[in-house]
């Protein structure tokens, strides 16, 4: 009985921070010193469940940051599960340009909260892992032109970054990432059999 309770308070806690992380990011991205009490209230949790999960702004602001990346890195494994190489390669890139946005209107929080230069670390690596896995299904279905790396992947969508996220994002976004996909398509050893799809967002 008391494994189970403890188990019980232990979902608890873990849905308590999950529903933190969420409308933390929500709130961070409409304003950059939005108040912690004005989030921990949103969440419908009281101050000290807050602060016990997150003691400080930095603290918080981080761990969405983390959070975010995290989600989109376990999206590719998941398309891949159900969608073709490609079709799962250009949806994940669907997913990163609304993290890209996401990320752009965190941008003051994050500049504020991570003075120590731990942003980059926290972040790059689930990402370039799962740019890996989507790379080297593509490459083992012949969707793609061999030999791409996560640093060609980079290079190629770093336009992403550019974009103004109060702008028409969707549809810039979405033309960006269709020359990028047609571009790694070419030179496919499957590309004569492969269709081009469209953005699932248009």
């Amino acid at each position: 009985m008391r494994e189970k309770k403890d188990a019980t308070l232990r979902s608890d806690a873990q849905r308590n921070r999950e529903r933190i992380l969420e409308v933390a990011l929500e709130e961070l991205t409409r304003a950059a010193d939005a108040p912690l009490s004005a989030i921990a209230k949103k969440a419908g949790v009281g101050q000290a469940t807050f602060y016990r999960n997150f003691p400080n702004r930095e603290s918080l602001v981080l761990e969405v940051y983390r959070y975010e990346v995290q989600q989109v890195a376990d999206t590719a494994a998941q398309l891949l599960e159900t969608r073709s190489p490609d079709q799962a390669l250009r949806e994940w890139m669907d997913r990163l340009a609304q993290y890209a946005m996401a990320k752009a209107g965190l941008a003051d929080a994050l500049r504020k909260a991570t003075a120590h230069g731990s942003l980059a670390a926290s972040g790059h690596g689930p990402v370039t892992s799962a740019v890996a896995l989507l790379l080297k299904a593509n490459e083992e279905a012949g969707t793609i032109r061999p030999g791409m790396t996560p640093d060609d992947f980079s290079l190629a969508i770093a336009g992403l970054w550019q974009i103004d996220p109060h702008s028409d994002w969707q549809s810039r976004a979405g033309r960006l990432l269709d020359i990028v996909m047609d571009g790694l398509r070419t030179g496919a050893p499957a590309s004569s059999g492969s269709r081009h799809l469209p953005s699932p967002s248009t």
